[in-house]
């Protein structure tokens, strides 16, 4: 109330002063003439300042801010595959019992081209994710991903997630998979229903993790060459990678 209160009394200052300078103007010259002609040219200019300064300057704006923040999160999803991702996204590939179909297309070159991303986008879109229930070595997985919690509890609190739905769904399925297991004392006795619901998170996980990770790597060939050198040379999916130059 208080804000729209000052904003009335601000609005009916300048109207009485606007009124005030326009009378002063008549006493003056004597001639309302002028004053109309000027007082209906300055209206009928409002509304082409309005297209400009709201309509287009205004959005142009919000887009370089937006592309800023999305740049900002980019380092964000960089860090995360530096700290989680590239790792988590190793092991859980290790127990896709299909990934062979699709493995020598997700070994990235510098040579890769727009078009190529592009088809491989879609394929990995309708790919059929899915570890192996039997070989997932829960335990393990349960040790990594609890000493992750607080760097994943800190990426959460990031007020720029929002801007990038995808990242921010693979962040929450990827904390649920921790806290499901950080609940279980004992994951190696598990009766199979409870298992089969953990490989339902695990496999949730699995498909937003390689889709994100596809995006990142786009993302860092169009803009840091240098950065998506090393990407190649760790990539998770090449069981010959290294991050010595050959």
């Amino acid at each position: 109330m208080k804000r729209v209160s000052w904003q009335v009394l601000l609005g009916l200052t300048l109207l009485i002063l606007s009124i005030i300078f326009y009378l002063l103007h008549y006493l003056i010259f004597r001639d309302y003439h002028h004053i109309f002609i000027y007082l209906i040219g300055d209206v009928a200019f409002v509304f082409i300042e309005v297209l400009l300064v709201t309509l287009i300057i205004h959005q142009l704006l919000n887009k370089r801010e937006k592309r800023s923040r999305l740049e900002k999160l980019n380092m964000v999803i960089g860090a995360f595959f530096s700290e989680v991702g590239t790792e988590l996204l190793t092991y859980l590939s290790d127990f896709d019992p299909k990934l062979d179909s699709i493995r020598e297309e997700l070994i990235l070159t510098k040579d890769f081209t727009d078009r190529e991303f592009s088809g491989l986008s879609k394929r990995l879109k309708s790919y059929d994710y899915g570890v192996d229930r039997e070989k997932v070595n829960l335990e393990d997985l349960r040790g990594f991903l609890v000493r992750k919690m607080d760097f994943l509890l800190r990426l959460l609190e990031n007020p720029n997630l929002l801007e990038h739905e995808s990242f921010t769904e693979l962040l929450w399925a990827v904390f649920h998979l921790t806290e499901e297991l950080a609940h279980r004392k004992d994951v190696s006795r598990l009766p199979d229903t409870d298992r089969q619901h953990l490989i339902g998170d695990i496999n949730r996980v699995y498909g937003l993790l390689v889709n994100q990770w596809f995006d990142y790597m786009k993302h860092l060939k169009g803009h840091y060459p240098y950065l998506y050198s090393l990407a190649m040379r760790i990539n998770p999916f090449d069981q010959e990678a290294s991050p010595i130059v050959q």
